[in-house]
């Protein structure tokens, strides 16, 4: 299973929103959202991302996962890589790491955005949503 995550924030901190998107084995979305956070900055949007997936992923079915983001800073902190300094992701990161431990194997790649699209767009779109900007999908 393939876990898909994006936060985004208009401002840093500003209005900011998550987009998560899992895929089974053969590529097809299983499960898609956007969710409006609040203001808060990118950092935590995209913590708060990787959280709701996590908790989703682990529910719809356990086995290995594939965690991909464009965020450098958090798939770094994940692997170890960086340490977590600042205090209010300290605790985000901990839960991510607790949520991992449901799942029999797990890797986490950083990806470009373009590799993130959809995930991207839902973070967008309820940002949009919330502010009040037509879309084309609206």
């Amino acid at each position: 299973m393939k876990l898909y995550t994006d936060g985004a924030a208009r401002g840093n901190p500003g209005p900011a929103a998550a987009g998560m998107v899992i895929e089974d084995d053969q590529g097809q979305v299983i499960w898609q959202e956007g969710r409006y956070l609040g203001e808060t900055t990118n950092n935590v949007a995209e913590y708060q991302a990787l959280l709701w997936g996590l908790e989703k992923a682990a529910n719809l079915a356990p086995g290995a996962l594939l965690i991909r983001m464009d965020s450098e800073l958090v798939i770094k902190q994940l692997t170890g890589v960086y340490r977590v300094k600042h205090p209010a992701l300290r605790p985000m990161h901990q839960q991510a790491l607790a949520l991992l431990r449901e799942f029999p194997s797990w890797r986490a790649e950083h990806v470009r955005r373009e590799k993130n699209s959809l995930a991207d767009h839902l973070a967008n779109l309820a940002l949009d949503r919330k502010l009040g900007v037509r879309t084309d999908t609206d």
